[in-house]
C-alpha cells in the first residue's frame, strides 16, 4: 500500500508506532520497523543524550529500516536539554522525529539543518495548519479517542479528519482509536494518508513493558479511561484505577483552587513504577479508549501483517463488491 506517508519516510505501510513513555524503547521500535512500518524510539524516556545515543544505537543493531525519535515539548517539572536531545538524534542517522505538545517553531531550524523529516501530533485543524506553516513535513491529527493528550477542543476522528483533508496541504495521519484493518480503511476514506497508534503497540510481545500492564489493557473495555487534568487545561486520558479516581476527587473538591502540586505524587515520575514494575495503581498511565477494541498480545509482525490483511480484504472484497453491486 503506497500512500503519501509511506513515500514519505521510506517504509513499506502506513502505520507507524507513536512515542510512547517507558514504552517506546529500541526493540519496540525496531520490531515496528522491520514489520514495514515506522517504530519511534521515546526521547525523554531516556534521562540524558547520551543515553538516547545508545538506545539510537541499539535500535541500528537490530534493523537497517528507517525509525524515529520522539521528543514531546510539554510543561513540566523539569525542563530537559532539547538542543542536546536533537544533536544526539542527527548524530546518530535519524531522519525522522515525531514532535509533541508545544509547538517545535523553535527547534525547526536546527532539525531542518541535520536533514530530519518532522511530523507533530496535533489535537486540532488550527495546530495542524500551524505545523504547516512552520515547515513541518507531516502531522499526526488525534482525535478525542486517542490515549495521552487529547487537547481541550474534544472533537472525535470522524469530524476531526475530514476538516483536516480539507486544509491541509502535507500528508497526516490518524491517532486515537487506530486498531486494526478496519481503522486503516476508515481513516483513509476520511481523508487520512496512515495510523498512528499507540496503546495497540503496548499490547504487543515485543512491548517491553510488564505483562500486567499488556493484561489490562486486553482486560479493559471502552469505557476503562477517564480524563484527568481537565481543570489545569492539561488534559490527559488515562486507564482509570484507584490512584485515577483519587486525582478525580481531588479536582472536584479544589475545584477553581486546583495546582499541579495537589496531585503530583499521582501523575509525576510513576510510569517506571507501572510499566517496568507492573503496579498498576501507582498513579494516572495513557491509554486510549481503543482498549475496547484490543484482545489479544500478538507479535509486532503478526499485528502489522494482520492489519494489512484486513485492510486488503476491505478494500478489494467488501468495498468492491460493494461498488461493483
Amino acid at each position: 500500500m503506497k500512500t503519501r506517508i509511506t513515500e514519505l519516510f521510506g517504509i513499506e505501510h502506513p502505520i507507524i508506532q507513536g512515542g510512547m513513555h517507558y514504552v517506546g524503547f529500541a526493540e519496540l521500535a525496531a520490531a515496528v520497523s522491520e514489520a514495514g512500518g515506522l517504530g519511534i524510539i521515546t526521547g525523554l524516556t531516556q534521562r540524558t543524550p547520551e543515553l538516547l545515543a545508545r538506545e539510537i544505537a541499539k535500535a541500528r543493531e537490530i534493523t537497517d529500516k528507517p525509525f524515529g525519535v520522539n521528543l514531546t515539548f510539554l510543561p513540566g517539572f523539569e525542563s530537559p536539554p532539547y538542543p542536546d536531545y536533537i544533536a544526539a538524534i542527527i548524530e546518530g542517522g535519524v531522519k525522522v522525529v515525531e514532535t509533541a505538545g508545544r509547538s517545535p517553531e523553535q527547534y525547526m531550524p536546527a532539525l531542518k539543518a541535520g536533514g530530519i523529516k518532522v511530523i507533530h501530533k496535533c489535537t486540532s485543524v488550527r495546530h495542524s495548519l500551524k505545523a504547516e506553516r512552520i515547515g513541518c513535513d507531516a502531522v499526526s491529527v488525534d482525535g478525542f479517542e486517542c490515549g495521552g493528550h487529547p487537547g481541550e477542543d474534544d472533537v472525535p476522528n470522524f469530524i476531526l479528519l475530514p476538516l483536516a483533508a480539507e486544509k491541509l496541504k502535507i500528508p497526516f495521519v490518524a491517532s486515537g482509536g487506530m486498531a486494526d484493518g478496519r481503522s486503516l480503511v476508515a481513516v483513509l476514506a476520511l481523508g487520512a494518508d496512515g495510523i498512528n497508534m499507540g496503546t495497540r503497540f503496548i499490547a504487543t510481545q515485543e512491548a517491553p513493558v510488564h505483562q500486567n500492564v499488556k493484561d489490562a489493557i486486553v482486560k479493559a473495555t471502552e469505557l476503562d479511561t477517564r480524563l484527568v487534568m481537565r481543570p489545569l487545561r492539561n488534559t490527559e486520558r488515562v486507564m482509570t484505577n484507584a490512584a485515577v479516581e483519587k486525582i478525580l476527587e481531588i479536582e472536584r473538591e479544589k475545584g477553581a483552587s486546583l495546582g499541579i502540586e495537589d496531585i503530583r505524587e499521582l501523575v509525576g515520575g510513576i510510569y517506571p513504577r507501572v510499566m517496568q514494575q507492573g503496579d498498576m495503581e501507582a498513579g494516572a498511565w495513557s491509554c486510549g479508549m481503543v482498549a475496547g477494541l484490543i484482545h489479544d498480545v500478538p507479535s509486532v509482525r503478526e499485528l502489522i501483517d494482520r492489519i494489512m490483511g484486513e485492510a486488503d480484504e476491505i478494500i478489494r472484497r467488501r468495498l468492491g463488491g460493494a461498488v461493483a453491486a
